[in-house]
């Protein structure tokens, strides 16, 4: 199989794996919506994404799969992490005054480069999709090809977030009205209940 080839297969697995409403993606989309550090914090996933996944294609797949313990604790601190963001989301749907996409000076960069950052490593699954699942699919495609295959998933990831970032703030004159981000609030919420209900169930 040839590097194109093998590119086009990473390309398809990582937008199959990522295309998912996530916690991770309903943070940058709504960071985009309310037009705040949207762009830099769709690139902190994509750099995080790509760094995962080259550390996947490098071996580092096995090493964790080797490890319970370290994977268990990756677990519960996603767990942590996405309830306390769903309880957020729902104190932000029940109180109107936080309801309008706050201007860029409210919600600092650092603070929503952490956010996008805890979304990204205190979640077990992105260990699982990028570093553990996407390697070993990579794998199959040879010892150079399994580095174009992770070029092609890592393409994939920037071109998901990028579409996210730049679709949010299309979607700002709908959320204009304090109703819609009650409702965006609320699934978000639940997404990110979820999220921490699967992973807490393993």
């Amino acid at each position: 199989m040839n590097a194109a080839s093998a590119a086009a297969a990473g390309f398809a697995a990582g937008l199959s794996l990522i295309v998912v409403i996530g916690a991770q993606n309903a943070f940058v989309l709504r960071q985009g919506i309310a037009r705040t550090h949207h762009w830099p914090v769709a690139a902190l996933c994509s750099v995080s994404d790509l760094a995962l996944i080259a550390a996947g294609a490098a071996g580092l797949g096995s090493v964790i799969a080797s490890h319970p313990p370290v994977a268990n604790a990756a677990r519960w601190g996603g767990v942590a992490f996405l309830t306390a963001y769903a309880v957020v989301a729902l104190r932000r749907a029940r109180h109107p005054g936080a309801l309008r996409a706050a201007p860029a000076g409210h919600v600092t960069l650092r603070a929503a480069l952490l956010t996008a950052a805890g979304f990204t490593f205190l979640n077990p699954h992105v260990y699982l999709d990028t570093v553990v699942l996407l390697s070993a699919i990579g794998a199959a495609h040879g010892s150079p090809g399994r580095w174009w295959f992770a070029a092609g998933a890592g393409a994939g990831s920037v071109a998901w977030f990028s579409l996210l970032a730049a679709a949010g703030p299309r979607l700002a004159p709908l959320f204009a009205r304090p109703a819609a981000w009650r409702i965006l609030d609320l699934l978000i919420a639940a997404v990110m209940a979820l999220a921490a209900l699967q992973l807490a169930l393993g």
